[in-house]
């Protein structure tokens, strides 16, 4: 994308956090986010190209979390993925859903941001 300010690249994701390191452990062990940094402020997180930026906040506001963002991920082995989120405190937000094209689940993780899973009926899409 080119503007007249130059072209202009989403840098990352950022996720407002009260523990950083509990949601790293998180977001590698039950999501398998690849960890670049991690620290009692700072965290970077990788899933394939895509970066996420884990940054502490003090406070009940800042870290108040609702619907959005929502990280969706596709998964393998929907069921393994969903076992594993919930043993390390997520929680499913509704039913899992089987749409023809696969299946779809929601959940809060124990930060209280939202993920999406989506298990493709085919798999070369994940």
């Amino acid at each position: 994308m080119t503007s007249t300010a130059g072209r202009i690249v989403l840098k990352n994701v950022m996720l407002l956090i009260k523990d950083v390191p509990k949601s790293a452990t998180f977001y590698k062990e039950a999501l398998g986010c690849r960890v670049n940094f991690v620290n009692e402020h700072w965290a970077e997180l990788e899933s394939g190209h895509i970066k996420i930026a884990l940054n502490r906040v003090e406070g009940e506001a800042p870290a108040t979390t609702g619907y959005s963002p929502f990280l969706c991920f596709n998964v393998e082995q929907m069921d393994k993925v969903i076992y594993k989120c919930i043993e390390m405190g997520a929680s499913l937000d509704g039913p899992i859903k089987y749409p023809s094209h696969g299946k779809i689940a929601s959940l809060r993780a124990p930060d209280g941001h939202m993920i999406g899973l989506y298990e493709p009926v085919d798999r070369e899409d994940v």
